[in-house]
């Protein structure tokens, strides 16, 4: 719920006209799988209970992100005789998406590096 509630206020902040693209639906999902990328890491750099991947991952991204509407507004689009803008934003949806989870994923892998380097064995010297 909570993710839902801050997708409606950032649509209410930046409303979307009708029969124009939808660029808020866009940056909405952008940022919301980026934070699922940045998210997944830093869940495992700090051994997170699985709980809270579920919690804030599945529940408050995945209400903030909205894949429904980005098919409603694809339609919408269609239907106002926009088929060019429909089928971009289709596509520049999935890869903005896709994007946006790598580069949160690589992110914050560098930025929890250490956190996330395996164990090394001691020196053969050292036993």
């Amino acid at each position: 719920m909570v993710g839902a509630v801050l997708r409606y206020e950032v649509g209410l902040a930046w409303p979307t006209a009708a029969g124009t693209f939808p660029w808020t639906t866009l940056l909405i999902n952008t940022v919301g799988c980026a934070l699922i990328g940045v998210l997944m890491v830093s869940v495992d750099a700090f051994g997170g209970h699985w709980l809270v991947r579920r919690t804030l991952g599945t529940g408050v991204l995945g209400g903030f992100t909205t894949f429904s509407t980005y098919a409603v507004d694809a339609e919408r689009l269609l239907a106002q005789r926009h088929p060019a803008a429909a089928l971009g934003y289709l596509a520049l949806t999935v890869l903005t998406c896709l994007a946006a989870v790598a580069a949160g994923t690589a992110l914050t892998r560098r930025v929890f590096a250490r956190r996330l380097a395996p164990a090394t064995d001691a020196p053969a010297g050292a036993r």
